[in-house]
Parts: C-alpha cells; structure tokens; sequence
C-alpha cells in the first residue's frame, strides 16, 4: 500500500544550496540521511545467507562496506553487503553461540573481536594469505554478551558478561583488566550491595565523553560509570554509578522487568529497553544520581502526587507496540543524527519510531519469527537485521514509491501489547493451588479438535508433582498470527544479544 502525499523534507532549496556550494557535501549528505521519506521507501536490499544457525550479532566495520556477522554455528563471517558476496568465514575459536563480533577501527579491517556464550572474549587477526588467527583474552564467569569500543580507538574496548563484571581490555598488551562488578541496589539504603550482582546483558560508550559507559542487566536501572574513579588498588572501580535511570514506575523493589540493551545518542541521550516492558529515551536531567532514593510507604505516596503533577517535559519518551519477552533483544538509534528509534519484536517485525515523540514511522516484517539484532550503517540509511531465521536482512531506502504502514499494523501492536499485558498479569500458583483451582471451577483443557479458545495452563521450571514448582496461566488470543503461533519450535532456545 502507498502512501500518496508528499512526505520529502529536503526540497529543491537544498539541493540549491548544495549546488551553489553553500551547504558542505558533509552536512548535505547528514541532513538528507535523516528525511523522513527514505525511511518511508526502505525495503529489502539483500538477504545474506550462509550461517548454518541464529544470526546473533550484525555489525558494520568503520567504513561502511563491510558487514560482520557471528551466529550459534560458532562462525565469524564477513560480508560485501552492496554486492550481496561473502568473503570471508572462520571458526571464531568460541565453544557456544557467537554473541557479538566487532571489527576493530582504525585496523585496516584486519582485527574483529568477539565474545560467546561461553563467556570467552577472543580476537581474530585476519592475515596476508587469508586465514584467521584467533585468541582468546579473557573468560567472564558466565555468558558475555556484549563489547563496547572506545571510539575510534584501534586497541580499546569493554565487554560486559552474566557474572556482573566488566572487562577493559588493551590489544597491545593482550589482557585484560576487571575493572567493574555491578551490584543491585539494597532497597533499604539505596546503595549498591556486596551479595548480589546484576547479570549484565549490555555495555555502550557515550560517544561524546568517552570517560562514561552505560551498563544494563538483570535489574531495571541503567547505570552510567565513570572509568577515571578507581579504588585505591588504582585498577578496579568503584561500583558507584554518576549516574542512574529508570521510568518512575519501574522504581524501587518488586519489579521483574529487566535491561535487555542500552544504546547511546549523538546527543548523549540513553535509550533503554525493557524485558517485558516498553522503551525509554533519557537525558541527563532525569537522572537519579547514583542511586535510587531510599523510601518509605509514606515518602513512596508522597512521590507518587508529585509524578502527577509532574510536568510531560521531564518525564521520558516512551515508544511502544513491538515486544520485548523472548530473547535479549537489542535497540537503537537511525539516522544520521539520531533522528529515529528501532527496535526489533517477538512478532518477528521492526519497529521505526521518530525519536521526537515516539510516532511509529516504519513497519517491516524481518524474520518469520523473532527480529533481535539491528545495526545502522554508518553513514547511509542503511540497516543490518537479523534475528531467529539464519539469514541476515539488509534494508535501504530503493523503493520507488512511498510505502505506508502495513494494514495490519494497529492489530500487530494490539495484540503485542494484549500478551505483554497478559504476562505481566500471570500469577505465580503452587502446583496445589492449580490443582484447586482446576477442581473448584472445573477448568476445562479442550484438545484440538475440539476447537476454540481456551486456558492453557503450563509450569515453568518442573513437573506437575513436588514442591516449589511455580505454575502460570496463559491465555490464548483468538486469530493471533503472530510468531508464537507459526513456530515450530522454541525461540527462548536460542538466546541472543
């Protein structure tokens, strides 16, 4: 379906201006990158396959012309995504799915670091003759999910793993030095405990101030540090954040929701995903500190009157319809200036939102069924996905016509937003009390021929017998065609970064 009106933003005075001179060819090609109708004529450019499982990681290098991809089948492969060619593909040396794999800047293309699964962080040198030499620098205690580059550093980077630490690591001395382990906050101090550490899912760079990363995890704050305050050893860090983020509902003990991925803008925004919840854009006068405030019930209602009255300006963008339940899914900005929000969704979709205030611009079906990696290339309005289907999608902006939203995209986001809710409303039953519950009100389980809708009762962590099983309630929605329905099998199987 298209879209009939006109929707260009840079009209024949621009292109004037860049004839004449007027306007630098750099500042040109930034303001056009951001208008609005590319993003309404992105289609699919090329479908890269090869791997031989879940693509879990897209990445372009520097430059642009190279895209690098790293899957569950343990391989690195690089790609010459505008002539759809392979050329490259080696066994990364990791014993479990390839989480995320970078190319190094500044390298000649010839560094590409990685971390797994297996909770390796390793780095390949591509060599003369064409084979790889891979080694590995460090192993966090469980799975490490993400890295962070220090811009435009050759030799730098981060990574971030499920045992709470984070990792500097330097390619001239070939280590690697812990300098940060993540702990929740204690509810009643608000300052960060000894005993429980967050399991991290994702670290950025603040690409203007390259002394502060953001790291989220297993909790709902998104903590930003500051690499210069060390302890008196002179290498490992205070576990005290500069600052903190979190949307005022998600504040405070009891919360389930988790930070699946974290991702910076060019104005040194921070934009947060939640597990089960929506997305959020920060700025800097929304943070907590370096903590949440210890509360009382009282202080907890008091805050509460004041967040009504609180002015719309200071409280956080929110964008939502996709979601966020199976898998650790990523988010970030488009545009060259960071015009646009994407996200990928367990209906197998990608969500486009403009940044200023969050207007759902873009729709694309990008795997038959979870789309979890997005990466844009770094300088056109291009986009790298992939997600549960082993194959990577390349998106730009070559349709003819001006594409609208797909018509069922209102349905899409209804029923997304029905199974968030639903989950969210699943309470946690003994097997006894299911059992109860099943006699009482004769809960009835039909089989398929009988048809309809119905109650599906599933128990998550064990049998029906025995204690300390947690049973939970689902319900099924009537003519949801989204992917949990259509797949064979278990998305939560493949669990990617």
């Amino acid at each position: 379906m298209y879209r009939p009106k006109e929707l260009y933003r840079c009209g024949f005075g621009e292109h004037w201006r860049r004839q004449i001179g007027d306007v630098k060819p750099i500042a040109f090609a930034r303001h056009i990158g951001g208008c609005e109708d590319l993003i309404y004529r992105l289609v699919n450019y090329a479908e890269l396959e090869a791997h031989r499982g879940c693509v879990n990681t897209v990445s372009f290098n520097p430059s642009g012309e190279l895209l690098v991809s790293g899957s569950d089948d343990q391989d690195i492969m690089v790609w010459k995504w505008a002539s759809k060619k392979r050329v490259l593909s080696y066994d990364s040396g990791h014993e479990a799915n390839v989480f995320q794999a970078r190319m190094m800047p500044y390298s000649d293309d010839r560094i590409i670091v990685s971390c797994a699964a297996d909770g390796q962080v390793r780095y390949g040198t591509i060599l003369e003759n064409g084979s790889v030499s891979t080694k590995n620098l460090a192993k966090h205690g469980n799975r490490a999910h993400k890295m962070a580059i220090e811009p435009g550093s050759p030799r730098i980077f981060y990574s971030c793993g499920e045992d709470g630490v984070v990792r500097h690591f330097d390619l001239r001395e070939e280590r690697s030095t812990k300098i940060l382990t993540c702990h929740q906050f204690r509810s009643s101090s608000g300052k960060p405990s000894r005993s429980r550490v967050v399991r991290l899912n994702a670290i950025v760079m603040n690409p203007r101030n390259f002394n502060h990363f953001a790291v989220g995890g297993s909790d709902q704050y998104a903590r930003v540090y500051d690499i210069r305050r060390v302890t008196a050893n002179g290498f490992e860090m205070e576990d005290q954040p500069v600052e903190c983020y979190a949307p005022k509902h998600l504040q405070g003990p009891g919360h389930e929701e988790h930070i699946t991925c974290v991702a910076y803008s060019q104005q040194e925004e921070l934009l947060v995903s939640y597990n089960d919840e929506l997305i959020y854009l920060f700025d800097k006068t929304m943070s907590m500190g370096s903590g949440p405030p210890r509360t009382t019930e009282d202080d907890e209602k008091v805050e509460d009157d004041a967040e009504a009255s609180q002015p719309e300006a200071i409280k956080p963008q929110v964008y939502e319809g996709h979601r966020n339940h199976h898998t650790v899914k990523g988010v970030n900005f488009f545009g060259p200036n960071t015009e646009y929000v994407i996200s990928g969704s367990d209906c197998g979709r990608i969500f486009i939102w403009k940044k200023k205030g969050g207007k759902l611009v873009a729709l694309m079906k990008g795997d038959n069924k979870v789309v979890n990696c997005l990466e844009p290339h770094p300088s056109a309005t291009v986009l790298a996905t992939s997600g549960i289907d082993y194959t990577i999608k390349v998106w730009a902006p070559i349709s003819d016509k001006i594409l609208d939203l797909p018509p069922d995209a209102e349905r899409i986001m209804k029923i997304n937003k029905r199974r968030r809710e639903s989950h969210a409303a699943n309470i946690p039953l003994t097997a006894g009390l299911v059992r109860t519950l099943l006699l009482q009100r004769h809960l009835q389980i039909p089989t398929d021929s009988e048809g309809g809708t119905y109650t599906r009762v599933s128990f998550e962590g064990g049998a029906f017998e025995g204690g300390g099983h947690i049973a939970v309630l689902d319900s099924d929605f009537d003519g949801d065609d989204s992917s949990d329905d259509e797949s064979t099998g278990n998305p939560r199987e493949c669990i990617i970064s």
